[in-house]
């Protein structure tokens, strides 16, 4: 029994996540100039995204489970919600410190008080809006309507960079593309409450599901925890694993058939969050001119690393069909060499290329890790292995952002000579690791 979805409640879904990535990531741009013009320390700005992130990771799988519970409409009011509220604080307290009506330290406490909002309620969204896909999608469906909206955060890592400079306007300065994002968040509420049918398990029993199996089993389908969007690209496709799988028992990431899957995508994932949370810091202090001034080249070379990792995770690895361990080796082959690019760029053009480089890179070895985990389990371990990969995700932004900005204020190149030795090595790892590089067999099904 086929179920498809009307157009436009999936395009109301779209918007929802594409407007929770693409807000992050114009904040992420914008930040930097923010702290130097407000004279917030480098390594504080890490610290306020390292919580969020931490927050996020706690938070996103009890949000998922309870799109199961509450109904995933209602989760997602609360995911846009939370963002929204976020966002205006975030807004109202920065335009308040660059007006000097705060002075730094208090400018940092609430904000970082006021971003906790997003870590703890904005990854609501995510699972929710999964979820409502698969209830009302069949087997067949399900895997491209999920695909086609894992795309809405790529999008968005593109859409938020490319467009935070242009909130930059008039009296609000800065604090714009945070006014702007809260207003779109609004728009975004209304459309969810407009158009997308309620599906309260509590005023519907057993709606839940229903539409994704004809023996209506409550809870079939549920949506998978992502990790926090970032400037660094699109998701790996571990929330569209558990999402498409099933509930399946929780797999440990110490289990002996991922581990070294784990290890890679830690380590790698951790080099791309340190080097990418000192770039913004390392524009304005290498190009010249004022922190507001440097706000148009850091969107650029964000957004020319969204579109490389785009254009290899869309284009390249669907038309040439790489295995895991090629995605892998060859991934942080090119990671390596633009990360190092990075650190040897004589000036703007030339750092663009390097960093759309390094996210080429990490566009190849992030999916290559897991897929390659996915292979190494059975079907009804997808969604274990899947929420394996995520929790793993998400741990990459607690504490490599402050590794990153600490090692910036020791050296502006250190963050990227370091990543670049560090890929190789992991270049290294990934040839010669037997686990992976070894032919996936098949599984029970």
């Amino acid at each position: 029994m086929r179920f498809a979805m009307p157009r436009r409640e999936f395009a109301v879904l779209f918007a929802v996540l594409l407007t929770v990535a693409a807000g992050n990531t114009a904040l992420q741009t914008v930040l930097p100039a923010i702290a130097r013009v407000i004279h917030i320390p480098d390594m504080l700005v890490a610290i306020i995204f390292s919580f969020s992130a931490l927050l996020w990771t706690f938070s996103a799988p009890y949000w998922a489970r309870q799109s199961d519970i509450r109904g995933r409409r209602r989760l997602m009011e609360v995911g846009i919600i939370g963002f929204g509220v976020s966002m205006l604080g975030c807004g109202i307290v920065i335009f308040a410190g660059l007006k000097g009506l705060l002075v730094p330290v208090a400018t940092f406490a609430l904000f970082a008080s006021l971003r906790s909002l997003f870590g703890i309620f904005g990854s609501a969204s995510n699972p929710a809006a999964q979820a409502y896909v698969a209830a009302r999608t069949s087997e067949g469906e399900r895997t491209n309507a999920l695909s086609s909206l894992s795309s809405a955060f790529g999008l968005g890592t593109i859409i938020g960079p490319a467009v935070a400079p242009l909130f930059i306007i008039g009296a609000v300065g800065l604090a714009g593309p945070l006014f702007a994002f809260a207003t779109i968040a609004v728009l975004v509420l209304l459309a969810v409450r407009r158009w997308l049918p309620d599906d309260d398990p509590t005023h519907f029993p057993g709606v839940i599901g229903a539409a994704a199996d004809a023996t209506a089993v409550p809870g079939r389908a549920h949506g998978a925890p992502a990790s926090e969007p970032t400037v660094s690209g699109g998701a790996t496709g571990a929330s569209l694993q558990a999402a498409s799988a099933g509930r399946a028992p929780r797999l440990s990431w110490r289990d002996p058939r991922i581990l070294p899957f784990m290890i890679f995508g830690f380590c790698s994932g951790s080099i791309q969050a340190a080097t990418g949370q000192a770039l913004g810091f390392l524009v304005i202090d290498t190009l010249g001119g004022s922190a507001l001034d440097s706000q148009q080249e850091i969107a650029i070379i964000f957004m020319g690393g969204a579109c490389a990792t785009l254009l290899v995770q869309w284009g390249l690895i669907p038309l040439f069909r790489m295995t895991p361990p090629l995605l892998m080796r060859w991934g942080t082959f090119i990671a390596a060499l633009g990360t190092i690019g990075i650190a040897l760029a004589p000036d703007f053009h030339a750092l663009v290329v390097a960093y759309a480089l390094a996210s080429m890179g990490y566009g190849f070895a992030r999916p290559g890790f897991t897929a390659g985990a996915s292979l190494a389990v059975g079907r009804a371990e997808q969604g274990g292995v899947a929420g394996a990969v995520t929790s793993i995700n998400g741990s990459c932004f607690v504490f490599a952002p402050a590794v990153g900005i600490g090692l910036y204020q020791l050296g502006a190149m250190l963050p990227y000579l370091l990543g670049g030795a560090a890929l190789v090595l992991l270049f290294v790892y990934a040839s010669r690791s037997r686990p992976l590089n070894a032919e996936p067999h098949p599984h029970d099904e």
